[in-house]
């Protein structure tokens, strides 16, 4: 109370205003610097902490990273390391394996060379007998050798012939057979077909119909006209020779058919050249 008696009674005495509003003023600016300084204490302290777990996470994380490098590292080394080995082994391996080629190389060449000399000596020594000892016995024997295979390559060109009729005709089962017989030159061959019954087909100088066919058992009937003449005939087989005679021919006709289907066959008309001949003249 005494103070504040003293403040007044020294306002009423005559203190300026503006002094004191100057006082009260600075008063008033400490107190907000004191403030603010004790703020920025605070953030800086927070920030403080903030940035040393920041780091302390990051320290961490890099320890982890560097740990599970050196993991790494230390297995690649191992791999390498047993890479190393494996490629030392094989390098080793392939030195051997080329000096064993090589070697088996010189070998076949020295066994060819050697091959060669002992062809040539044989070579020599047999032109050298067959020089001495040709004589004519030699000679005769080899001749009547000549004459055996001569007639075994008769008996086997015989064996490959085809089969005969009671005719003595040679009967062709197919298209090539046919041509092998149009090759000999002793007749004329005019393959056919006929397809569908009733149906008559010109062939050469006859007229050939299709009366039926039992592919089943390769069987077939036909119809031939002949200078006007019908002749049929019934479940005939194939490649079993049609015989008969034209008008003023010395040897017969003959036909063949050669395979059997549902209404169809086919085969050749055998025509011998004599009788062209004659009927030319």
């Amino acid at each position: 109370m005494t103070e504040e008696r003293e403040f007044g009674e020294a306002v009423r005495a005559g203190t300026p205003t503006w002094l004191i509003m100057a006082i009260v003023l600075l008063g008033a600016l400490s107190g907000i610097s004191f403030g603010l300084a004790w703020s920025a204490s605070n953030q800086a302290r927070q920030a403080q902490e903030v940035l040393g777990t920041e780091i302390r996470t990051v320290k961490e994380g890099f320890a982890k990273d560097s740990g599970a490098l050196q993991q790494r590292l230390a297995k690649t080394e191992e791999v390498n390391t047993g890479l190393q080995g494996e490629l030392s082994l094989v390098t080793k391996r392939l030195r051997i394996t080329q000096g064993e080629l090589k070697k088996a190389r010189q070998e076949a060449a020295q066994a060819r060379e050697e091959n060669a000399k002992q062809i040539a000596a044989m070579d020599s020594s047999i032109k050298g007998e067959l020089a001495t000892k040709a004589s004519a016995e030699e000679v005769k024997a080899v001749s009547s050798e000549v004459t055996v295979v001569r007639g075994d390559l008769d008996t086997t060109r015989k064996d490959f012939q085809m089969a005969r009729s009671e005719l003595g005709t040679l009967i062709a089962r197919n298209h090539d057979e046919i041509d092998q017989l149009r090759r000999l030159g002793e007749r004329e061959y005019i393959e056919f077909s006929v397809q569908g019954k009733g149906k008559p087909q010109k062939v050469g100088n006859i007229t050939v119909e299709l009366r039926g066919t039992n592919p089943k058992n390769h069987q077939f009937t036909l119809a031939l006209v002949v200078a006007d003449l019908r002749v049929e005939k019934r479940n005939r087989t194939i490649n079993e020779p049609i015989f008969f005679y034209t008008q003023g021919a010395r040897q017969p006709l003959e036909l063949v058919i050669n395979q059997v289907s549902k209404n169809k066959v086919l085969g050749y008309l055998s025509i011998p050249k004599i009788n062209q001949t004659t009927s030319g003249n």
